[in-house]
């Protein structure tokens, strides 16, 4: 399975004040060092953003984009994701992962029988949960992205084993 080159680092969430400044959610495990990886860019990488840090805030960050200096122009910058280059970004250990790297697996349980394939990766707070779509079906199911629950994960055969708690199924 190839691994994406450019991975979402952030995202745009609207204009700070009227100066032009702009709230920004890192996804980062140090929300400050997206800045490391300016510029950043869209999905696409059509539009780039070269940003710089003026202060944190509660839950976001805020910063300056060169090129945007007033809040009319902040405003249209709100939901953007914010992508960085793979190479960019700093080595993980064996047991972490970038979400986008878990998405597509092929999730199997403990005995080998196939569940589904990892739709998404959440995060409300608490843990990461893993949106499992279930095999043959439109239904998903959500599972905690814990050692004990996803015991195994082998990028290189793509592939997740499971333990899905009793009556998580």
């Amino acid at each position: 399975m190839d691994k994406p080159d450019h991975i979402c680092v952030g995202a745009f969430s609207g204009s700070y004040g009227v100066t032009g400044e702009v709230r920004l959610k890192s996804f980062c495990a140090d929300p400050e060092a997206i800045v490391d990886y300016t510029p950043l860019s869209t999905e696409d990488g059509k539009r780039n953003f070269a940003i710089t840090l003026t202060r944190s805030i509660k839950n976001a960050l805020v910063v300056k984009v060169i090129g945007i200096n007033n809040k009319e122009e902040a405003d249209t910058l709100k939901g953007i994701r914010l992508f960085a280059q793979r190479d960019q970004l700093p080595a993980l250990p064996d047991d972490e992962f970038y979400h986008t790297d878990l998405i597509g697996l092929t999730v199997l349980d403990t005995g080998g029988t196939v569940l589904g394939k990892v739709h998404d990766v959440q995060n409300h707070g608490a843990s990461d949960l893993l949106e499992i779509m279930v095999e043959g079906s439109s239904a998903t199911i959500l599972l905690p992205f814990t050692n004990e629950v996803i015991p195994t994960v082998d990028l290189a055969s793509g592939r997740i084993i499971a333990d899905p708690p009793e009556g998580a199924l």
